[in-house]
């Protein structure tokens, strides 16, 4: 099963293989260090928590380094809108993902 990424509006944006985030054309672009999300190079993103990424107001949590490229993941399909979700922090997939 797929672990998708959404942001607030309940799009897909992304989805998890491992500890790397991928686009939803398989193209790696981040890295989990348990919850928290760094972009591919290392730098601080925020947090995941409801399949989102939110900034949770912690701090900058630093850079944890460029792991290298796992490469093309592939696209998993679209799961479709989960519906608007809003859990009282900014939605920061943005950051990762583009806008």
């Amino acid at each position: 099963m797929t672990d998708y990424i959404y942001n607030s509006r309940g799009n897909a944006v992304g989805y998890i293989r491992g500890k790397y985030i991928h686009a939803m054309n398989g193209k790696a672009v981040g890295q989990l260090n348990g919850t928290h999300v760094h972009k591919l190079s290392g730098q601080y993103v925020g947090e995941l928590h409801e399949q989102m990424i939110l900034n949770k107001r912690m701090g900058n949590l630093g850079n944890i380094g460029n792991p290298g490229n796992p490469g093309n993941a592939g696209n998993p399909g679209n799961p479709g809108n989960r519906g608007s979700r809003n859990y009282g922090f900014p939605d920061v997939s943005g950051v990762l993902f583009g806008s």
